[in-house]
């Protein structure tokens, strides 16, 4: 039996698996980054153990580290998470030596399916169909276009160890290829330990679709259903849903038998995903298996009515698996949209801050790192939460989720809010669509903000009244005097806002309680005020009478960046910046410089001073949030300047060099 589980992750992940304990009544203990002090998971524990560091490989890999603070705190198990640890086999082992109950497969099913490679070597054993394939380690960069010529381009370089679509890359030529290795073998070093790469046959369009399934100690292996991966970028999931919407009877049988199969071969233990590619001709192909609790649980749990978690915890203390005609049919159908940090419009380019205010209306679950606020680092994943419906139906599944996250709050970073909306109304996703949909669309036309520039202005209108009058609300003089007087009745007042990049103007004249001019960015409004007191705006604009609620940071008039404002209206959600009426003033940097646009670390410099540069040439190579950011030269040019060597950390903003 567990009486105190340490969790060896962080995050909303470790937040989800602690929410379990609670209801079990299991004591709960964390471990915490430098950089996750103040994180909501850390909070969340019973008790929470240090671990010094902020990147993981000063923190959350220190297995020595983890075993110390559970003995600290005497816990007598450990549950990894997902990611870091999560399948190291070395970590499991040391878990069970130092007796402790390891929530997870045992070590040796870890080896053999931890690695992609010996993986596929077991599942072409059993007969289970594999995509041609070619290890890449050890080729010299010269012969690596010969080493793939029996598969053919385009194809897929994958790194052998852990997942989250980490050192993945397409590669469509010859030409590309050295340089893709390279790259990739870098990637999965970083975030996993080991460089192992491998070449497979790239099959696109196609679907990713995933078999849940547990075991126990005594040989039994169950399948709970399976997932699709519907919608992913850059190779990694962004939505999820369960059941498959892709599958008929006959291919879903034939997967959970696949499935349960190749558990039985390995003696699998506790939860397990095993992963397949659907080609468009129906046919389907072994990519892995994931040795973990899936990061996309949550779907199965809301169509099974099942708690993975629990399930893992009862089979690490020694229960069994139910039988397989216990397990719940699907009912309804579940689908996951992961919150991202980063900018779809700047080519995903990750974003790290403070978010200063999280909401996500009722009606859905949801699965977050965060509270109402709190910090995204640079030194881990993009992803801050997830967000689940439930329903009976898959298109009232996806009406649920797309309105819930347009009736999202999300202020303080870019995110991604914009694009899942826009892609779960997709006429491609209502159709079943495939994983390479977003490869399809233009990120900066999809990832926009969401309302559109009638429902924009008129929000930042409201935005603009309400500040007024909480300005006014605040005067110490005058105090009888209505809002928006002036003795010169032409005046207009104004105020600037920035919604995605854009800076907006507002301007507007009132006279005797009603706004009798407003324009933004010049466009001229018509509108009839009904009120604007406190946060609410109802006013009547082009026609249309709406009402907004507007809440605007305390700290609005002091902050020398401006301050955030969250407009709500029908439509949806509006996150501006308030511009402060004097900007401050800022260093002018060289002209032709470089900078970081984002926190990171400097992987790669590629060039010195006096070398001669052509427009598009990678100079650095940054590493931020498990992520590889290649900063191009903008045009041709000469070297003038380099300010940054490997392994050094930079801010945002930093210059990195400078090009004549």
């Amino acid at each position: 039996m567990i009486t105190k589980l340490l969790v060896a992750n962080r995050g909303e992940i470790a937040r989800r698996i602690f929410r379990t304990c609670r209801v079990m009544g299991i004591g709960t203990v964390a471990v915490y980054s430098n950089a996750d002090e103040d994180a909501a998971f850390v909070a969340d524990a019973d008790v929470a153990v240090p671990l010094g560091g902020a990147a993981p490989s000063e923190s959350y890999l220190l297995g020595d580290a983890i075993l110390a603070a559970a003995a600290a705190t005497g816990a007598d198990a450990v549950h990894p998470g997902y990611g870091f640890l999560s399948e190291n086999s070395d970590f499991a082992r040391a878990v069970i030596e130092a007796g402790l109950a390891w929530v997870g497969p045992p070590p040796d099913a870890i080896d053999a399916m931890g690695s992609k490679i010996e993986a596929k070597r077991r599942m072409a054993e059993a007969g289970v169909p594999l995509l041609p394939s070619v290890e890449l380690g050890g080729i010299d960069p010269s012969g690596l276009a010969g080493a793939v010529a029996d598969i053919g381009f385009p194809l897929l370089v994958k790194a052998s160890a852990g997942g989250g679509g980490r050192g993945m890359r397409v590669v469509h030529n010859a030409d590309d290829l050295a340089d893709t290795v390279a790259g990739a073998v870098r990637e999965a070093e970083s975030a996993f330990g080991d460089g192992t790469v491998y070449a497979e046959k790239f099959v696109a369009p196609s679907k990713h679709v995933e078999v849940q399934i547990f075991g126990d100690t005594a040989g039994n292996v169950i399948h709970l259903g399976e997932r699709e991966c519907s919608v992913q970028r850059r190779h990694q999931k962004v939505i999820e849903e369960a059941p498959s919407p892709s599958l008929d009877s006959e291919a879903r049988n034939g997967l959970h038998q696949a499935a349960v199969a190749a558990g039985q071969a390995i003696g699998y233990v506790n939860a397990g995903t095993v992963e397949f590619l659907l080609a468009p001709d129906g046919a389907y192909y072994f990519l892995e298996v994931n040795t973990r609790l899936q990061v996309e649980h949550p779907v199965t749990e809301a169509v099974t009515g099942m708690d993975l978690v629990r399930l893992q915890l009862e089979v690490a203390a020694g229960a069994p698996v139910p039988s397989q005609d216990l397990i719940p049919q699907p009912a309804g159908h579940s689908i996951e949209a992961r919150i991202y940090a980063e900018d779809p419009r700047a080519d995903y380019l990750p974003s790290v801050g403070e978010v200063t205010r999280f909401e996500v209306p009722e009606g859905v679950r949801v699965d977050s790192a965060l509270d109402q606020a709190g910090s995204v680092s640079p030194y881990y994943d993009a992803m801050i939460a997830k967000v689940i419906s439930h329903a009976p139906t898959r298109p009232e599944a996806a009406r649920r989720l797309s309105t819930a996250l347009r009736r999202t709050v999300l202020a303080g970073i870019d995110h991604n809010l914009a694009l899942l909306v826009r892609t779960l109304v997709h006429p491609e996703f209502a159709g079943g669509g495939d994983t390479e949909l977003l490869e399809r669309l233009d990120p900066g036309e999809i990832g926009r903000p969401l309302l559109e520039l009638e429902q924009r202005d008129a929000a930042l209108l409201a935005a603009a009244l309400a500040d007024q009058s909480e300005r006014r609300s605040r005067a110490s003089v005058v105090g009888g005097v209505s809002s928006g007087f002036r003795n010169v009745p032409t005046s207009c007042q104004q105020a600037t806002f920035v919604v995605g990049g854009e800076n907006c103007d507002v301007r507007y004249r009132i006279e005797f309680g009603r706004v009798v001019d407003a324009a933004v960015n010049g466009r001229d409004l018509v509108v009839h005020l009904h009120h604007s007191a406190g946060d609410m705006v109802d006013m009547v604009v082009d026609g249309i009478r709406q009402r907004f609620v507007v809440d605007i940071a305390a700290d609005s008039q002091t902050e020398p960046g401006g301050a955030d404002v969250v407009v709500k209206g029908a439509e949806g959600v509006l996150v501006a910046r308030r511009c402060p009426r004097f900007s401050e003033p800022v260093v002018e940097l060289p002209s032709g410089s470089l900078v970081a646009s984002m926190p990171g670390t400097i992987r790669s410099v590629a060039v010195e001073v006096g070398d001669s540069v052509v427009a598009g040439q990678g100079v650095v190579v940054m590493e931020a949030m498990k992520m590889e950011l290649s900063i191009d030269a903008p045009s041709d040019g000469v070297i003038q300047s380099v300010s940054v060597v490997v392994g050094e950390t930079v801010d945002a903003g930093a210059p990195l060099v400078v090009i004549d």
